[in-house]
């Protein structure tokens, strides 16, 4: 008998290694069973997903997809971390957010830093808190503990001078003031369509770096471009294009290059697309640190980040789906790198969270540091060839959005053209089509909604500035479609059917029934599968079977449905049938049918 020698590894070595062909070659006998006749590269390229920016992810990564050295930790260009240390002694940065002093929110803001959080975001003033009840809304926080970070839009210098203030007040020593004053006149612009002086603010960030060595006076806020719809790319992009103008200004303003750096924090959203979200935030740090390296200051070119998990991902439909919408996110920000987080509790879409929304959003943070042990290792994604490669090529992408932005004038000159509104409507307008085929699915919304679910309501948080660039979210479409639902429920007692005329054995319907229901419950429709159709109070049907009982029965079954009233009969699949009026199929856009659908049956 032969003893192998205990190294772990040496099973392995007795097998040859496979080569890349050989790999492909297996995938083209997987796509022949499918009926594609594909080789080589192209087997490859049909496993392969689109995402957007010209980006695409390959079903394979190999060490032959390489990337430029990310470097380390707490060195240019700080790919795999501002800080050398990452991490790892506390986490992150959990930054809770506060919009309203309502229903005891200065109680919600020290139980927020007494259970887990460690900062606080507040808004004040246009869709927040009162700026004169900034006091009241700190009233008992250890301002020397718990930075503070400021989102006042126009009273942004107002806002600030009562902080200032106030650490005055408590005795705070200057240099134990940490937080961020807020200022960020750009995305106030992009948010309302008004332009603010910048003057203010170079006064404040001078303020700032003169006495306060640990308060930033400004906010490169790329969530607004986030949430009108745009994609990575463009994020990324227009938050360069306001990082470069806010440095162009502080440095007319008489300060340095590493002074105007020094007083501006870079706040990006994370999406339940953890690779894609890991790769924005490591890619953002490298850009950034080639801006540093252009204006001639290498050194400060450590990019700090606030990141927030998307509301553009948040449905108001079977809402406790995004507790794992935004675990997901906050996982890949940390993995990210982000130096703070803030998770938008679960009922964010529906109004101002409740203590239990505010509990679990704290606690999602709470989880993946104490028990997850996320941020023991730093950039615990460096060196996936995937993640690796994603990051190179969004930066190109966004390095290139950028430098189209400054060729038409900078980050004002594009807002104020239009130019920047209508890059991200097109962005959104082709995604909406994926949303609308489900070919992007929103779960408990467009895949396995919940009809039955009783509405979760909340008192309505106070409204945002808007007149800028709007706000979408992904379920809109799908909800506008609940809402005619939920009218009609309200008028008539019950909701709008659909009746499942199910033909064969079940391992014949199941599928497309399954399917079907699916798709209908997603306008708000509900399927009726049992009985007969004139008992079901539907007015439209779908049969549901497989093609080969489509050949046989679906002529007789859909003149059966018509002579018991059916005013409308699709075909769960695709083929050409008398008596079948229209089909449904993976693919198909979903909300023209489900919109064409309740307007037949009077649902307004």
């Amino acid at each position: 008998m032969t003893v192998l020698p205990d190294d772990g590894l040496s099973l392995a070595a007795e097998f040859p290694d496979a080569t890349h062909e050989q790999w492909q070659r297996l995938v083209e006998g997987v796509l022949r069973k499918s009926g594609k006749e594909l080789s080589g590269a192209a087997a490859e390229d049909a496993l392969s997903t689109t995402l957007e920016d010209g980006l695409r992810t390959r079903p394979l990564y190999t060490a032959r997809d390489g990337a430029p050295d990310p470097g380390l930790p707490g060195f240019a260009p700080f790919v795999r971390g501002s800080r050398p240390e990452g991490g790892i002694t506390n986490g992150w940065d959990v930054r809770q957010r506060h919009t309203a002093l309502a229903d005891g929110t200065e109680n919600a803001v020290l139980a927020d830093l007494e259970n887990g959080g460690t900062s606080l975001w507040l808004v004040l003033g246009e869709g927040g808190i009162p700026v004169s009840e900034l006091g009241r809304a700190l009233d008992g926080v250890y301002l020397d503990l718990a930075p503070v970070v400021l989102d006042a839009g126009p009273d942004t210098e107002q806002a600030a001078e009562a902080l200032l203030r106030l650490f005055a007040d408590k005795g705070v020593d200057a240099t134990a003031v940490r937080g961020n004053l807020g200022a960020d006149p750009l995305g106030y612009e992009a948010r309302t369509g008004t332009a603010l002086d910048f003057a203010p603010y170079a006064a404040l960030a001078a303020r700032c770096a003169a006495r306060y060595p640990g308060l930033r006076a400004l906010t490169v806020d790329a969530l607004p471009y986030h949430e009108a719809g745009g994609s990575a790319a463009q994020e990324l992009g227009a938050s360069l294009a306001t990082g470069v103008a806010y440095l162009r200004e502080l440095t007319g303003a008489g300060l340095g290059v590493e002074q105007a750096a020094a007083q501006l924090e870079f706040r990006y959203a994370a999406t339940a697309d953890q690779f894609l979200t890991i790769a924005k935030l490591r890619a953002a740090r490298r850009l950034w640190a080639r801006v540093a390296e252009v204006c001639g200051a290498p050194d400060a070119g450590a990019q700090v980040q606030h990141v927030v998990t998307s509301p553009v991902m948040m449905s108001r439909r079977d809402p406790w789906v995004n507790m794992l919408r935004t675990t997901v996110a906050t996982l890949a920000a940390g993995v990210g790198g982000a130096d703070s987080v803030t998770v938008l509790p679960f009922d964010h879409a529906l109004g101002l969270p409740d203590a239990f929304a505010r509990r679990i959003a704290r606690n999602t943070s709470a989880i993946l540091i104490e028990e997850s042990h996320l941020a023991r290792v730093i950039d615990p994604a460096g060196g996936s060839w995937y993640v690796e490669r994603l990051t190179d090529e969004l930066a190109g992408a966004a390095w290139q959005y950028f430098r189209t932005i400054e060729r038409d004038g900078g980050q004002a000159a594009v807002l104020r053209s239009g130019r920047l509104r209508t890059d991200l409507a097109t962005t959104w307008a082709e995604r909406s089509k994926k949303l609308a085929k489900r070919r992007e699915p929103i779960t408990g919304v467009s895949e396995f909604p919940l009809l039955s679910e009783k509405p979760v309501e909340r008192t309505p948080a106070p409204e945002p500035p808007s007149g800028g660039l709007p706000r979408v979210r992904r379920d809109e479409a799908y909800e506008e479609l609940r809402a005619r639902s939920d009218a009609h429920l309200a008028a008539t007692g019950a909701r709008p059917r659909i009746f499942l005329a199910t033909i064969g054995s079940a391992a014949e319907y199941t599928a497309r029934s399954t399917f079907a229901a699916n798709l209908f419950q997603a306008g708000g429709i509900e399927p009726v599968a049992e009985g007969r159709f004139e008992d079901s109070g539907a007015t439209e049907a779908v049969v549901c079977s497989s093609d080969a009982r489509y050949a046989e029965e679906a002529e007789r079954t859909a003149g059966a449905l018509r002579a018991a009233g059916a005013r409308h009969v699709f075909l769960a699949g695709r083929g050409d049938y008398p008596g079948i009026d229209s089909y449904v199929f993976a693919g198909c856009d979903a909300v023209d049918v489900l919109s064409a659908t309740l307007d037949r049956m009077g649902v307004s």
